[in-house]
């Protein structure tokens, strides 16, 4: 039993670092080493229905003026742009654009990294910012524990822990001071879900984004707990009981029979897309309950702080 365990961590890594992040466009492989980068898109209702699309399931109820939101993130938050893209059209009329990298961490999206950032200055977050002019910036970043990243300085989370949460907790602050100097846009901060291999770290991670939006004025949105079990916010957990909405959309109650339902393949204990990670980056192309719940919270959010 435990071989198959070792081996998908290990298959997991790799995948979150190298190719697991999505695109939001077509584009040509990368080689293995590199993340994929995708051009940052703003996403309009599709034309027709794709194997991924569905009816929002976020509720009638949008507020009075219509938002604009921008998504920035690493490969958990690029598999669901554009479900979340879809739920804060549908229920919020939002604008909306998403421009994730793969591998990336917060120092990634910082000013002034040049060529140790995995993202091209055109989309720091600043200068989207600048030039989007969003009412939000939602930040979703697993929280790069394996120096994939040149901008991390060769700083690891297994090397040495401490090092590595003083230098995210920096980062934090530096990226939250950088977007606020350049518009006037509220921070959404995603707390992550339970992390297989350390479970601790993606905790105190958690703990970081709160104190700092309790401390700042910003906002968390705890998509985490929603794909978590009840009562075992950091246990993790391949199956969850499904939902009202799953049970009434009978694709994303993968096994009704059971009351359960999928947040995660047998062989990636990391992401959430049930498609397989492959090596050209791209959005989830399959319904995956675990993206939808994570969208919903983070549209829950932005639509409860108008």
């Amino acid at each position: 039993m435990r071989k198959p365990w070792i081996v998908g961590v290990l298959l997991a890594a790799v995948l979150l670092g190298a190719c697991g992040d999505p695109s939001s466009g077509a584009q040509a492989a990368p080689p293995p080493e590199v993340p994929g980068t995708p051009v940052t898109t703003q996403q309009r209702a599709p034309a027709s229905a794709s194997p991924s699309a569905a009816p929002s399931a976020a509720p009638n109820a949008a507020p009075a003026k219509a938002p604009s939101v921008l998504y920035l993130g690493d490969s958990l938050a690029m598999e669901a742009q554009k479900v979340l893209g879809r739920e804060l059209r549908g229920g919020l009329r939002a604008t909306y654009t998403s421009a994730p990298y793969s591998g990336t961490t917060l120092c990634d999206y910082l000013e002034g990294t040049g060529e140790r950032s995995l993202v091209p200055d055109g989309d720091k977050a600043a200068a989207l910012v600048r030039r989007l002019r969003p009412d939000f910036v939602v930040l979703q970043f697993w929280g790069n524990a394996w120096g994939y990243t040149p901008c991390m300085d060769g700083i690891t989370h297994d090397a040495s822990p401490q090092r590595y949460f003083e230098r995210y907790a920096a980062d934090m602050k530096r990226l939250a001071d950088q977007i606020a100097g350049a518009g006037d846009a509220r921070i959404v901060w995603v707390l992550q879900g339970p992390d297989p291999i350390t479970p601790d770290r993606v905790r105190r991670v958690n703990a970081l984004y709160e104190e700092r939006a309790a401390a700042s004025g910003e906002l968390v949105a705890d998509a985490g707990r929603a794909v978590s079990a009840a009562g075992a916010r950091y246990s993790w957990v391949q199956y969850l009981p499904c939902t009202a909405y799953e049970h009434a959309h009978g694709e994303y109650c993968t096994q009704p029979g059971r009351d359960r339902t999928a947040l995660h393949r047998d062989d990636d204990y990391l992401h959430f897309c049930l498609a397989p990670t492959t090596s050209t980056p791209k959005p989830c192309p399959v319904r995956s309950p675990g993206i939808l719940r994570i969208a919903l919270e983070i549209t829950r959010v932005i639509r409860e702080n108008p």
